[in-house]
């Protein structure tokens, strides 16, 4: 089995695993106490904060240890927006931010709050220009993360930061996807991230907060980690992290030029094995070990589940493989098809000879669903001057599957009319006609649904 999720969770590094077992012994007991069990669990809780603070690049007194890096954003949001209500309550983050961010803004905006979302470009990149204009003299705090979790885009934290600073406001960063790979360059004020992310243990986040920053830790007083995470401390856990993350920074360099050939391989790859195909992400500004491609006229849940039965796992952003059936917020903030969507994220050490047969597999496994969803085949023939399309009831991909079909019997200048009821359609209607050379004219309102019109342009 190839495990190729590692942006959701990186398999336990062989350190982070010994240092949890050699931990368990010495650092079960309480760090506040004076006596000799208590130090002793002191040492290595003092010990982890500064291997991590040294792998941030910070001091060890502004980390602190927090019980999930979900719970790392929380705090961080609610404390900076607290310590700054003088300020103002205007708060600015990307379009593409992970949901803990974007959760965390809901709550702000319901309490009375305001928030401004980033739009990014095609690629997945929040411009440094839009968080400039973004930026008001009540602005309490912004948010940016270090790297996209689903697309793998690096965002130009360096330059935002500077932007804010000028302004005077604090940028908070999720580095959850990065921080393996290296640290935030920049003048951020708050960071957050995961254990799991790179390797380390579950149930381990980080939080910083930089000198000078004004913080109000939100919540009942607790004097565990400066008051900002309550609670006790998981110190072998801890541990774990910390040792984890030393060991993945040692490895980084190596590893990140061998992945980046890989994903190279997969997203030169992709579109020559697999016809109708979006690579999409930065080609450039991305981390190492993920690329994300989405397919035409296929159902996502249906192509996770035949890959895992090929031994594979790996993720998906499409609306189809979602209880709400609603398109990753990621995919559809970028403007990108989010039907028939695949994540691969590649975890350290992965051979290449699980890529390649990753390849090998992929076009039969894609070309077996679209035959089972009625894909349609290649048309040249153009007979008719416009056609309704009746999709209503119809989920991802149908919809577009459907329009598809039709859209080689209207002549050249016709247009197509397609009725659904599907909230994916929104997005990928759009994105199809991007991909094909179809002119999107709009979207209309209908009895039932919404009524997206194509115009044939080749």
């Amino acid at each position: 089995m190839s495990y190729f999720d590692a942006a959701s969770a990186a398999p336990l590094h062989p350190v982070a695993r010994q240092a949890l077992l050699a931990s368990v012994d010495e650092g079960w007991a309480d760090p506040a106490r004076l006596y000799r069990e208590g130090r002793r669990a002191r040492m290595l809780l003092d010990a982890a904060r500064e291997a991590a603070a040294e792998a941030v690049g910070c001091r060890p007194d502004e980390l602190v240890f927090t019980p999930s890096g979900t719970r790392a954003v929380h705090s961080g949001i609610e404390g900076a927006l607290a310590g700054r209500r003088r300020v103002g309550r205007h708060l600015i983050v990307s379009a593409v931010e992970h949901s803990s961010v974007l959760h965390s803004a809901e709550e702000f905006e319901a309490d009375g709050g305001t928030v401004t979302r980033v739009p990014v470009s095609r690629s997945g990149v929040a411009g440094t220009q839009a968080y400039g204009a973004a930026l008001r003299p009540d602005t309490a705090l912004a948010c940016l993360q270090s790297a996209n979790h689903e697309v793998g885009t690096v965002q130009p934290v360096a330059e935002v930061a500077g932007v804010c600073r000028a302004a005077g406001v604090p940028l908070l960063v999720d580095a959850a996807q990065s921080l393996g790979w290296g640290p935030v360059e920049g003048d951020w004020s708050l960071l957050t991230a995961s254990a799991h992310k790179w390797g380390g243990p579950s149930g381990v986040g980080l939080l910083v907060v930089r000198k000078g920053v004004r913080f109000a830790p939100q919540g009942p007083v607790d004097e565990r980690e400066s008051g900002r995470a309550a609670g006790f401390e998981n110190i072998p856990a801890i541990v774990a992290a910390a040792a984890s993350l030393r060991a993945v920074r040692a490895e980084a360099a190596e590893e990140a030029a061998r992945l980046r050939e890989l994903t190279e391989r997969i997203r030169a790859r992709v579109p020559q094995l697999v016809p109708d195909v979006e690579v999409v992400g930065d080609p450039v500004r991305r981390l190492p070990g993920i690329v994300t491609f989405s397919c035409l006229y296929v159902d996502g849940e249906t192509v996770l589940h035949e890959l895992d039965r090929a031994g594979f796992s790996v993720s998906s952003g499409s609306s189809c493989t979602s209880s709400t059936l609603t398109p990753s917020h990621v995919l559809k903030a970028m403007g990108v098809l989010s039907e028939g969507n695949v994540r691969v994220s590649l975890p350290p050490g992965t051979p290449a000879e699980e890529v390649d047969r990753f390849l090998s597999v992929l076009p039969g496994v894609v070309a077996a669903v679209r035959e089972k969803l009625g894909a349609p085949a290649p048309r040249t023939a153009a007979h008719e001057d416009a056609l309704v399309v009746d999709a209503l009831g119809k989920r991802c991909p149908i919809p577009v599957i459907e329009l598809a079909k039709v859209i080689g019997d209207v002549p050249v200048g016709g247009t197509v009319r397609v009725l659904s009821d599907d909230e994916a359609a929104r997005l990928d209607i759009p994105a199809w006609c991007e991909m094909r050379g179809q002119r999107y004219v709009g979207e209309e309102p209908a009895e039932q649904g919404s009524a997206y019109l194509v115009r044939r342009l080749s």
